[in-house]
């Protein structure tokens, strides 16, 4: 059993499924709904946790009562918390996503963490005891950057989940050994996916990979290209998909190599899109 540090955003995700997103001065009546802790270090905790692991969030929650429905539902989970700001009062972000029910497809509003940072005195320096691997989603860069230089210093290696761009992530990149990347993660006068590989590269991370939805993962290993087929689903519901990718691609790169884990975790993922939620595809692959 290994042991991941998941740092950065934890959300409280209020998930409706609707025929479609609603207009503008537009009501929708949802045909179901669920409610989750999210955020994606978070999400991908409990992919972590699900695949028989023990999984540490590290992230701000504070003594609100909507804190306590997101300790609630990670309890269930066995994720472990630490609380990066634990005598704030302030409501941790909420997420509200509509699910379109014939594509799968979320639309999400969040003011993520950008109320919520903390600086680099928050990070206990013990924090790293017995972890095997740290992933970072880059919502709290001071203390990611703390957690970075910390892991480095005991050779455990960095998961970097970029969903999008940062402002100071180019701190954090040369202590990256993984970066994986969706296709809307653009580093400064970056365009095109090479020229994301070439920033990525130029910064010393040995691994990168792009992810595209239904399309082929493009992937950079120790400088040779490649792409690598993903499951073809009808597609549920995809939100937390990425999420889900790099909690079990944490999982399984401590057990394989790049591309199989790559493959390993594009497996987990794309059948978690087949079920509503970011919790329902767990039940699935327990039974």
């Amino acid at each position: 059993m290994k042991t991941g540090l998941f740092l950065g955003l934890a959300t409280l995700d209020l998930i409706y499924l609707a025929g479609k997103p609603p207009g503008e001065n537009q009501k929708v009546v949802a045909s179901d709904c669920t409610i989750a802790a999210g955020g994606p270090a978070t999400n991908a905790a409990v992919a972590f946790s699900s695949l028989g692991n023990v999984a540490v969030l590290g992230g701000v929650l504070g003594t609100h009562a909507i804190a306590q429905l997101i300790r609630a539902d990670l309890a269930e989970y066995n994720v472990r918390i630490i609380d990066l700001a634990p005598g704030r009062s302030d409501s941790p972000p909420v997420s509200s996503i509509i699910v379109t029910e014939a594509t799968g497809d979320r639309s999400v509003i969040s003011i993520n963490a950008t109320k919520s940072q903390v600086d680099s005195q928050a990070i206990d320096r013990d924090i790293l005891t017995s972890v095997n691997i740290v992933l970072l989603d880059g919502h709290q860069i001071a203390a990611s950057q703390e957690i970075a230089q910390l892991a480095q210093s005991k050779n455990i290696p960095i998961v970097l989940d970029g969903g999008s761009w940062k402002p100071g992530l180019e701190e954090i990149l040369p202590f990256v050994k993984w970066a994986l990347c969706s296709d809307n993660f653009h580093p400064p006068d970056c365009c095109n996916s090479e020229q994301v590989f070439a920033y990525l590269s130029a910064a010393g991370i040995p691994n990168i990979a792009i992810t595209r939805g239904q399309k082929p993962i493009q992937y950079l290993s120790k400088g040779s290209f490649g792409s690598l087929e993903v499951p073809q689903i009808q597609a549920t519901d995809t939100l937390g998909a990425g999420d889900i990718f790099h909690g079990a691609f944490c999982n399984y790169i401590l057990q394989e190599n790049f591309i199989n884990a790559l493959a390993a975790a594009a497996k987990i993922a794309s059948s978690s899109c087949q079920f509503f939620g970011t919790r329902e595809w767990i039940k699935n692959l327990k039974n």
